[in-house]
């Protein structure tokens, strides 16, 4: 058999899994609170990796990989950003909006949290967080399209618009069918396979460039400065990539896994394993990239076309035609799986926080699962339709949408969780103010160029959801009672 016949049987068998875990799944949601967050009944392992596949995408086999080869380790900023924040993340947020979201009314969403917990029934708050959620998600379902039509571009030699229509058929159906459990047991699965393929490249590379020396010697011979952590970085551009880190409180697709977990005492214990798969994984990113490059430089007549396929050349490089298959897997895997998560997150913020919120409905739970199984189809078809043309690359797409839920829930998210004074208002005001900022300031190349544009955002919402809090701070005693009852669940569970 061919090579391509062989990666193309692990590729059939990967996606052959996932659509079995999506009809698993299927069986097991009965109504809405199933199909939206798996009725709150994930394990610690589960919560960890599904969070951390969901939050990565084709970024971290493609994206940063690539961003690694081109330019140096100059890149690694926003890997250690990204490290710092989600650590922050876990530790800060997880416990307690487990907590909180079940004390106020067992919200299942973030727009329904926020609503509960601010007890805005003017329903606005629902309504502009689910209008934001749709909007900055369209473009981040957009990305993990186009990963996918360069992903089967790359390794197939298919057309990019054919690779894009089979990621999304896969995805489609096991997400439409199995809601957040298919989504969840499958980034668990595919983050395991992430793993163990970001270890096995860089470890069997290495041998085949000579070892570390080997390795550091052709790299040199590249360029000096490619294992140079500062060479042609301005301060402003160390900042701008370590504030990647900043978004993580405000990604509703992350999140919201911290309130599917079963009890608050196992996000301590989900802390532990998300953060070590990450910063394994991220390694083991990095290490591809330069181990990449030392072979490259070793082998003048083969030539790599495209950067971000740097993972995919050195797998076919590396392995039998059928683990490199596997390793394909790896990067479908990170794709498939972001996609996933913010498909269900996206159709849970049009069926659960806008449709419900704008019409009075008395559908059954067996209709709204419905309905949020058309959402997934609505949203898939328009994130196609801007993924159909590949005009920007896979880190440019991801960082903007990264910088606006960054921005807009953030600061609000934190507020939430440790200022009892946070009102509606603030709130609102807030996160339309982050939100407004990044669509400014990301679309305009001298100030995007200047600064990233999650930093101004992130202040700016910050500031102005904690001024006009104070203006419009009124005492309630049921605020303050479910604040309390949260911070001693949290508590009593550590």
């Amino acid at each position: 058999m061919s090579d391509a016949v062989y990666q193309a049987i692990a590729i059939v068998l990967y996606m052959i899994a996932m659509l079995a875990i999506g009809y698993y799944s299927f069986r097991r949601t009965a109504n809405l609170n199933d199909y939206m967050l798996g009725g709150r009944s994930l394990g610690p392992a589960v919560t960890a990796l599904s969070a951390g596949a969901s939050d990565m995408s084709g970024w971290l086999l493609m994206g940063l990989p690539g961003a690694i080869y081109a330019s140096g380790l100059v890149e690694a900023w926003i890997a250690i950003g990204l490290t710092v924040g989600a650590y922050l993340n876990w530790l800060l947020v997880a416990p307690r909006l487990r907590a909180y979201s079940q004390v106020s009314n067992d919200s299942i969403t973030i727009p329904s949290f926020l609503e509960n917990r601010l007890k805005d029934n003017s329903r606005l708050l629902r309504i502009v967080s689910g209008i934001i959620i749709l909007l900055f998600f369209t473009f981040y379902v957009s990305s993990g399209m186009v990963a996918g039509g360069v992903f089967f571009q790359e390794s197939f030699g298919f057309d990019y618009t054919t690779g894009l229509l089979v990621v999304a058929a896969v995805v489609i159906a096991y997400t439409l069918f199995g809601g957040f459990l298919a989504v969840s047991y499958t980034d668990f699965v595919q983050g395991l396979i992430m793993f163990l393929a970001l270890i096995l490249v860089p470890a069997v590379g290495i041998f085949v460039v000579g070892g570390i020396d080997g390795a550091t010697e052709s790299i040199r011979a590249v360029d000096p400065q490619q294992l140079n952590l500062v060479e042609g970085a301005t301060f402003l551009g160390i900042i701008s990539a370590v504030a990647w880190g900043l978004g993580y409180f405000g990604q509703p697709h992350i999140i919201v896994r911290f309130m599917a977990i079963k009890t608050v005492k196992e996000t301590k214990q989900a802390r532990r394993i998300g953060i070590g798969w990450m910063i394994i994984s991220l390694l083991g990113a990095l290490a591809t990239a330069l181990i990449g490059l030392a072979y490259f430089q070793q082998n003048p007549n083969e030539t790599l076309t495209d950067p971000e396929a740097i993972f995919i050349a050195m797998g076919q490089v590396l392995f039998h035609p059928f683990i490199a298959g596997i390793m394909l897997a790896a990067i479908l895997a990170a794709i498939m799986s972001t996609i996933s998560s913010q498909l269900i997150v996206t159709s849970s913020a049009l069926i659960e926080d806008l449709y419900k919120a704008v019409i009075k409905t008395n559908a059954t739970d067996k209709q709204m699962v419905l309905l949020g199984r058309l959402a997934v189809l609505v949203v898939s078809i328009v994130a196609m339709a801007l993924a159909w043309e590949q005009n920007k690359t896979i880190l440019d797409l991801v960082a903007y949408a990264w910088a606006g839920f960054g921005a807009a829930f953030g600061p609000i998210i934190l507020l939430s969780l440790f200022w009892r004074k946070l009102t509606s208002m603030g709130a609102l005001a807030g996160m339309v103010v982050g939100a407004v900022v990044v669509v400014i300031w990301g679309n305009s190349e001298k100030l995007s160029g200047m600064l990233y544009e999650i930093i101004p955002g992130f202040i700016l919402c910050l500031l102005v959801a904690w001024v006009v809090s104070l203006m419009t701070y009124k005492p309630k005693p049921e605020l303050e009672k479910e604040f309390d009852e949260a911070v001693a669940l949290v508590h009593s569970k550590e």
